[in-house]
């Protein structure tokens, strides 16, 4: 991966966190960062010697996947495509690891621009069927998504709150998924942690604004993720010889959604808003990594 000309780096400077980053969207979050000239601290569970536990379900699935991705590789990869990557092990559901890591940054640093709320556990307790009737699905749906999905965003931004109080300026981007408030039909409990979290971004735009502090819900396409090709049984690729996976888009798509918002001086404008990365990616002129704009992904009426 080669590193962007400095002239092309408009991050450089600026610190970010980004949790939940071994793999998937926040991976391709830490490395589009990166590629702006950032510095970002790549937090999660993985690592290379010990790589996260809460998998196993998931992975007899895909008969015997081994789970991808680790915060060593991916801080490599930050820095190989110009920022600098430092590989943070942290439990976002563990307070106290978290509080470590902002002050580990404030230590370090002495400042934090930019914390990208990715951790997400919800797929922890994934069981292969994703659309069911909401009495059928098992209640350690809401631990994985609730407890360990919307309680990540929300401890995460209570550690770095008074950082960005103190020096009257920072942004929170959390992901999810949203569209226009229609419902995911056939999976309450996910449609019900998604929607938290884009009111969770709202509540705190509303708390930190006084404070020149930002804070949005973003909200991807269907993305390659690793899980998803290992579904589909295929890699980035020979992606396109899958016809279902036409209307995807890579992690990287995601990524530049947020180095164009830590980009933009007046992205306080925008703070409460839940933009789909295809609406910004229109607004910014910024492409996927196949140079293509893909439209944002719609629910049908039916959900």
């Amino acid at each position: 991966m080669n590193a962007s000309p400095a002239s092309e780096r408009p991050l450089a400077g600026r610190v970010a966190v980004v949790t939940g980053s071994s793999r998937g969207a926040g991976r391709g979050i830490a490395v589009e960062l990166g590629a702006a000239g950032a510095t970002v601290y790549v937090s999660a569970r993985s690592t290379r010697a010990e790589p996260a536990r809460g998998y196993e379900q998931l992975l007899a699935l895909q008969q015997g996947a081994r789970l991808p991705g680790s915060i060593e590789q991916t801080a490599e990869e930050v820095s190989a495509a110009g920022g600098q990557g430092i590989p943070v092990r942290c439990d976002h559901g563990d307070e106290a690891q978290v509080q470590a890591l902002f002050a580990q940054v404030q230590r370090e640093q002495g400042r934090l621009d930019l914390l990208v709320n990715n951790a997400w556990g919800g797929h922890e307790s994934f069981d292969g069927v994703f659309e069911r009737p909401f009495w059928e699905h098992p209640l350690a749906h809401w631990d994985s998504m609730i407890d360990r999905g919307v309680r990540y965003h929300l401890l995460a931004a209570r550690a770095a709150a008074p950082l960005f109080v103190a020096q009257r300026h920072g942004l929170i981007v959390g992901t999810t998924f949203w569209d226009s408030g229609r419902y995911l039909r056939g999976n309450l409990y996910y449609d019900l942690a998604k929607a938290a979290l884009v009111r969770l971004a709202y509540a705190f735009a509303e708390e930190l604004r006084p404070y020149g502090v930002a804070s949005l819900a973003l909200s991807p396409g269907w993305m390659r993720t690793e899980f998803v090709l290992a579904a589909y049984q295929t890699d980035e690729a020979h992606w396109h010889e899958v016809p279902a996976l036409a209307r995807t888009e890579s992690p990287r798509y995601l990524g530049r959604a947020v180095a164009a918002l830590a980009a933009d001086a007046q992205v306080l404008g925008r703070s409460g808003a839940a933009p789909s990365v295809a609406e910004l990616a229109r607004h910014y002129g910024f492409t996927d990594i196949d140079g293509r704009q893909p439209p944002a992904f719609e629910l049908g009426d039916g959900g």
